[in-house]
């Protein structure tokens, strides 16, 4: 029953009110926690890696893995070439490439790689990560250059060849700021499209190395 104070408009709305605070409390206790480390171990989350320094304390901080069928040079190179206007980023084309079909092959002109370099995510390719530090076949670091967001990849060698490709993303959210509505979309869509992104990469690669 409506109490008399509340008014019937007011009441109307009590019912929306519960379902987002129910789907609020789901997702800050249940989802959230899982999609942050999907796939990986809790020694993979709870090691340091590279470049954790640099945003010491990340409103977002997700740590995600695979194990991929392939040895870290044959997965390296995928890494390497991402980008739109690039290979893409193996993920939805249709959202993250302009529509156009990531790269099925590795491009011998996207493997030259240096520090500073931009990994390009605007349509000019101007606009993007800044890769940080690299080792060939071990891991890559990508940032933006001011200490608000890194991005590292990790490929961690198995015993019977295989291989884990682990990924870190860390970011400290600015929600005063022009990136606000950017880092509202990493914390609703980061997990899905890295997730997209982590098993293309796998189904890449796992095919070359059956070409060998």
């Amino acid at each position: 029953m409506c109490p008399i104070w509340a008014g019937g408009s007011l009441c109307s709305i009590v019912p929306y009110i519960l379902a987002v605070v129910v789907a609020l409390l789901v997702y800050l206790d249940f989802w959230r926690p899982w999609q942050l480390r999907w796939g990986a171990t809790a020694e993979e989350v709870a090691r340091p890696m590279l470049g954790d320094e640099i945003v010491a304390r990340p409103s977002f901080n997700a740590t995600r893995a695979v194990t991929v069928n392939a040895a870290p040079d044959q997965i390296y190179p995928w890494i390497v070439q991402m980008g739109l206007g690039r290979a893409g980023w193996y993920s939805y084309d249709i959202l993250d490439n302009l529509g156009r079909k990531s790269a099925e092959t590795i491009v011998a002109e996207w493997q030259d790689v240096k520090p500073g370099d931009v990994v390009p995510m605007s349509p000019d390719g101007k606009q993007g990560m800044l890769v940080k530090e690299f080792e060939p076949n071990a891991r890559m670091l990508w940032w933006d250059g001011e200490g608000d967001t890194t991005w590292l990849w990790e490929l961690s060698p198995l015993e019977d060849g295989r291989t884990r490709l682990i990924t870190r993303v860390r970011m400290k959210y600015r929600w005063l700021s022009s990136a606000a509505a950017f880092n509202l979309l990493v914390e609703l869509a980061d997990w899905p499209m890295m997730r997209k992104c982590m098993l293309g990469i796998k189904r890449r690669a796992e095919a070359l190395a059956g070409r060998i």
